[in-house]
């Protein structure tokens, strides 16, 4: 039987999370499970009541993203988890494309590129993301930028069990410390060269809102984590650079 694939969407009062949902239930791989984790919305909680019986509902206090996900994870069942944003959605081929890859790999961990969209679903920009062709690659970009999209990555749940889940203190970087952690303790994270997802631009996002705090979180994570991630890829250097993508 094919493995089961948790798409687990966090949702605070966004207006886009009918089409996230929607995105997730039209995946053609079909065992999948799509969780929402309500955040304590006071909004636009009319937009999930169409997928109520397809869904499984969590609601808690709000939190912040990290802990929505958190939830997600901890109350899914699959055996890969997907991460969703509410104002994001999934190309129909995602789940089933990205773990056929994972499987032919021996992944645990792996990303893919995205379009960049608007309020409206037009495209800004296509194929936005970095580009890898190996491991070490990444090793060595991820110390200046973050280029890994959180809702293109899909993990074994094995990696949460053993390395933890995503930090709370973190509002709007908490993918980005995730990334440095498991790339730290050595697991490789396959890029898949497909747009697979849209990323939405738009007013009311945490990127567009919060700025100045995010890039105080970036610094407190490159303090942290990018010594020891240089280390890591100067040691495994020839290893990484035969990790084919």
């Amino acid at each position: 039987m094919k493995p089961t694939v948790s798409i687990v969407i966090p949702f605070y009062n966004c207006s886009y999370v009918d089409q996230a949902i929607q995105s997730a239930l039209n995946q053609t791989y079909q065992n999948t499970e799509i969780v929402v984790v309500d955040d304590g919305s006071t909004k636009e909680l009319g937009r999930l009541t169409p997928f109520l019986n397809r869904i499984t509902y969590i609601r808690k206090e709000n939190g912040g993203t990290a802990t929505a996900v958190n939830e997600g994870i901890k109350r899914s069942s699959g055996e890969y988890i997907a991460w969703l944003s509410s104002d994001d959605f999934f190309h129909k081929q995602k789940v089933e494309k990205q773990l056929d890859y994972m499987i032919s790999k021996g992944a645990k961990a792996s990303f893919h590129n995205y379009d960049y969209i608007n309020s409206d679903n037009e495209t800004l920009l296509p194929f936005v993301g970095k580009r890898f062709s190996n491991a070490e690659e990444i090793y060595r970009l991820i110390t200046r930028i973050n280029p890994i999209n959180g809702c293109s990555v899909m993990v074994h749940r094995d990696v949460y069990k053993e390395i933890g889940y995503f930090s709370p203190n973190l509002k709007f970087t908490q993918d980005y410390e995730m990334w440095c952690r498991m790339l730290m303790k050595g697991y490789v994270i396959y890029y898949l060269d497909e747009v697979l997802l849209n990323y939405r631009s738009h007013p009311d996002s945490g990127t567009s809102k919060h700025p100045d705090q995010m890039k105080r979180e970036v610094a407190a994570i490159r303090h942290h984590y990018h010594h020891q991630i240089q280390q890591y890829a100067t040691q495994h250097s020839a290893n990484l650079k035969n990790i084919k993508f």
